[in-house]
């Protein structure tokens, strides 16, 4: 379980007038249980990310506390909250020259992984591994490509919690089919593990159990989709147009490999 208690963030924020302190997260306090889906969305510049960030241990509260599974992580380094069962997958994915599509999923699971269990991997975000298994994460690969993969490197990790930051950006409709699959099939699993994802698409927000509307770095509302869609003045139901978001961004429609 993850649990949020009176976070808040500050950071040094550049403008032309000058630079100058601002707080980016403002006293959240939630809590995510295991086996849940949870989507967190909103504005542009709301703190989507940087409250993913904290949970990650990417980014450390300028105040409050983070718990996960009883043991307090506010200060703690990325690898061992990793090691704790948390997993985060960029917005925008790292690329890594000289290093193999299989040798990365070969450190997020920790262990040297099957040829079919890293097909398996790849087949769920939409790759096929005779194409990509041998290949360099570099330059070669196209921003949807090395997003995909490096959802396939989460799914390798098999983490307790496991946090996406707008999984389908710059992906293709089909790949964009088999992700929402996946991440179904790995709720209904009901195996303790939780996934939260930040997204504007109503596709993937429609599987979740909840929905965190985060805006100007506060919960402006929480609960089951029904209602915080509804708040939101849109239908809870599944669309079929993948295309379709809760709030309207141009910059984040589908589109891309």
């Amino acid at each position: 379980m993850l649990e949020l208690q009176h976070v808040s963030f500050e950071a040094e924020v550049k403008r032309a007038s000058g630079s100058k302190r601002q707080e980016i997260i403002k006293d959240v306090s939630l809590t995510i249980g295991d086996d849940r889906f949870t989507i967190i969305t909103g504005p542009n510049g709301g703190g989507k990310t940087t409250l993913a960030k904290l949970i990650m241990g990417i980014e450390i509260p300028t105040s409050g506390r983070i718990l996960f599974d009883g043991v307090d992580i506010t200060t703690m380094p990325i690898y061992e909250r990793a090691r704790l069962g948390i997993c985060y997958g960029f917005q925008n994915p790292a690329r890594f020259k000289g290093m193999t599509v299989r040798k990365i999923i070969a450190l997020a699971a920790g262990e040297e992984v099957a040829s079919c269990k890293c097909n398996d991997f790849l087949t769920k975000v939409g790759l096929c591994s005779n194409e990509y298994l041998n290949r360099e994460v570099d330059k070669s690969l196209s921003g949807g490509e090395l997003k995909r993969i490096e959802i396939a490197t989460v799914l390798a990790a098999n983490p307790k919690l496991a946090i996406y930051d707008e999984p389908e950006a710059g992906i293709d409709l089909w790949s964009f089919d088999r992700l929402t699959t996946t991440f179904k099939q790995i709720h209904e699993a009901k195996n303790g593990h939780s996934i939260v994802i930040i997204s504007h698409q109503e596709r993937i927000i429609d599987l979740a159990d909840e929905i965190i509307l985060l805006k100007d770095g506060q919960i402006a509302a929480q609960g089951p989709k029904e209602e915080v869609m509804l708040l939101s003045g849109f239908s809870a139901s599944t669309t079929t147009n993948p295309e379709c978001v809760l709030i309207p961004q141009p910059s984040e429609q589908l589109g891309g490999r």
